[in-house]
């Protein structure tokens, strides 16, 4: 009698070790997709950052970075939404576990990288929330976009959710600070500090259009412009072809 509530008991365990097992693949699954969706959309900006700086007069682009949610943060956030434990909810529910943060020069540079990025024929906009128009009560500024792109892995495609922000200089310094503060409030800001907070978000976007303004009276309206593309042969001449050799292709990357 033991022995066989034994044997049950390692059935159900070993039972219980292969579900998890399972699992635990599964949500590494889940999570890498993200992972390589996010690589995605960051060698996209990445792309469109080295097109402005060789081939168009001017970089809007100052800075690109991106962060993935941690497990114990994306199970964490689960419990909070009241998320149902399947992956497809997940996927629904929570749509910033896979993050690019990109910085700008100027506030125009925020739509115009944007659009760049948008209309590309892969990606899918899903939601677009401007903070740069109507700003946070707080005062943060930011456009965010949560764009679906695909991923392709040894099993097949999948589609996964990104979340992108855009922002200019000015407003990842005021958003990084207010960050920081926060933290060390847990949250509960007194009202004063939360005052300043947002007049200094006034004073940061204040910066921006007078920034940009002076940009524009110095340099002009640099507006990158698309690059003209011909496909096929480009055909050169003999002089050509000897002055890029002598010149040593300062055009090279």
């Amino acid at each position: 009698m033991l022995d066989a509530m034994t044997d049950v008991l390692d059935a159900a365990q070993t039972r219980y070790l292969d579900e998890f097992r399972k699992l635990r693949e599964e949500f590494s699954r889940f999570m890498f997709s993200y992972k390589f969706g996010m690589e995605e959309v960051a060698t996209k900006v990445g792309i469109l950052q080295q097109e402005f700086q060789h081939l168009q007069q001017y970089n809007p682009i100052e800075h690109v970075s991106s962060r993935l949610k941690s497990p114990e943060s994306v199970l964490d956030k689960i419990a909070r939404k009241n998320c149902a434990p399947n992956f497809e909810s997940i996927r629904e529910t929570i749509t910033d576990i896979a993050g690019v943060r990109v910085t700008c020069s100027f506030t125009s540079d925020v739509y115009r990288v944007s659009e760049a990025l948008t209309r590309q024929d892969d990606i899918t906009v899903l939601q677009v929330k401007d903070y740069v128009r109507e700003p946070k009560p707080n005062g943060y500024r930011s456009l965010h976009l949560i764009l679906e792109v695909p991923v392709f892995l040894s099993t097949g495609g999948v589609t996964v959710p990104v979340e992108v922000q855009l922002r200019t200089v000015a407003m990842d310094f005021w958003a990084s600070l207010e960050h920081k503060i926060y933290y060390k409030y847990d949250g509960v800001v007194p009202a004063d500090i939360s005052r300043t907070l947002s007049e200094a978000a006034e004073t940061a976007a204040r910066l921006d259009t007078e920034m940009e303004q002076l940009h524009r009276d110095v340099h002009g309206e640099l507006l990158p412009v698309p690059v003209e593309v011909t496909r096929g042969n480009i055909p050169m001449s003999d002089e050509v072809i000897t002055r890029l050799i002598g010149e040593g292709f300062s055009a090279r990357p």
